[in-house]
């Protein structure tokens, strides 16, 4: 294991890594550990939230590196983009269902973004020819 791949990486990559690393802590502590509703709890899922926007909107800038691709113009999307829009209806769905007091939807959103956004995405991010999979793999 190596962290140079990531070193050399472009800051959208190390933003994204940055602020899906934490939320995957934190995500992990509220939906498994944490007791739901007390002042812990909305405080990391408010940072969860936090920092799964900043995820989602520095994907936009990470260019596709494996699989087929599509350029809009200096931004090239690949598949695993695909993940963008399933975060942000993620937490939507979810900060919508909590603030309308529908606490059994909020937490059926949220354990569903956690294993589509986090678990899922980050196993693609181990991929051949993806910086994570450089990492692991040297």
């Amino acid at each position: 294991m190596t962290l140079e791949p990531l070193l050399r990486a472009p800051p959208a990559v190390q933003l994204h890594v940055a602020t899906v690393l934490p939320a995957f802590v934190i995500g992990s502590w509220s939906l498994f550990l944490s007791a739901k509703g007390s002042p812990a709890h909305r405080w990391g899922g408010r940072l969860f939230v936090s920092l799964m926007a900043v995820t989602a909107l520095s994907t936009l800038f990470v260019p596709a590196a494996v699989g087929p691709t599509l350029a809009l113009g200096p931004l090239r999307f690949g598949l695993i983009h695909l993940f963008i829009p399933v975060t942000v209806h993620g937490l939507w769905r979810g900060l919508g269902a909590i603030r309308r007091g529908d606490v059994a939807l909020h937490e059926r959103a949220m354990r569903r973004l956690y294993l589509l956004a986090l678990v899922l995405a980050g196993l693609f991010t181990l991929a051949p020819g993806r910086t994570l999979y450089r990492v692991f793999a040297g």
